[in-house]
């Protein structure tokens, strides 16, 4: 995959205009409904049990995130997978905190086991603490670890059946096929509360366009990726509030030159 390929990607995004369904966390609501709608995409955050298996059935695609984990939206998300599993429409999961609590822990793996998810993103530690692997892990945050990411990641896409993304200083996405590193990104993205859950309903976008999810994942990684390094320059010495609504803007404003000249993108070998 290459840099032509990813704008080819995002540009179908763009066109299509995907609805993008979202359970996800209060924290990030709102950050990241205005994410999607900069992007290109239409978000609709419906929590409801009374309704989740509709909207998920004529949505593009539908976005699972256990940041602020409760029961009752433990089964709106049943609800939602399940739907969305009748209809084909891909499912993305972010493990919030998997490996902080045992009930996120196991939250995250029924949710696996019962649903048919196709791309998982998180941190390390979340991904390893969902397939059984000892990662350490404080808060949501992952900690520094020290195994092979790429190894992990193969792992649990072997194991899950999904397409498994771990973001970090560099984001691996793999299946059981492939893998690619991307290495774009600006390291004050960690200051801003919820990129990593706004990335995540990202690649929900593009997987709603590309049927190849491990391409849709890496593409929608490269175009984050930059859009946060254009923020970052616009906004240095500013700090992290000025940043987040700058990266707003890029996400908005960012070009398929953009991403042809910055995207750092490279398949590995596993």
């Amino acid at each position: 995959m290459n840099n032509q390929e990813v704008v080819q990607i995002w540009s179908k995004m763009k066109q299509a205009n995907p609805l993008v369904h979202n359970i996800t966390n209060v924290v990030v609501t709102n950050f990241t409904a205005n994410g999607l709608l900069a992007l290109g995409a239409s978000p609709i955050m419906a929590y409801a049990k009374e309704e989740v298996a509709d909207v998920a059935s004529f949505s593009g695609a539908l976005v699972l995130n256990i940041g602020t984990l409760n029961n009752t939206e433990i089964e709106a998300m049943n609800l939602a997978g399940a739907s969305a599993n009748a209809h084909g429409v891909p499912v993305v999961f972010d493990p919030v905190g998997a490996g902080a609590t045992a009930y996120r822990t196991q939250t995250s793996r029924d949710l696996m086991s019962t649903l048919r998810v196709d791309i998982v993103r998180g941190n390390a530690a979340e991904i390893a603490n969902v397939v059984g692997r000892e990662w350490s892990i404080k808060g949501v945050d992952a900690g520094e670890g020290n195994g092979d990411v790429l190894e992990l990641a193969k792992h649990a896409a072997e194991q899950l059946k999904s397409v498994v993304v771990i973001t970090g200083k560099e984001d691996v996405v793999a299946d059981q096929t492939a893998a690619y590193v991307v290495r774009n990104g600006d390291a004050i993205l960690t200051r801003v509360t919820g990129t990593g859950c706004l990335l995540t309903s990202v690649i929900g976008a593009f997987a709603a366009v590309e049927a190849d999810y491990v391409k849709a994942a890496t593409a929608a990684l490269v175009v984050y990726g930059v859009a946060a390094e254009l923020a970052a320059a616009n906004t240095a010495e500013q700090g992290p509030g000025s940043f987040q609504i700058e990266f707003l803007n890029q996400l908005a404003r960012i070009s398929a030159d953009d991403i042809e000249r910055l995207g750092q993108v490279e398949r590995v070998n596993a």
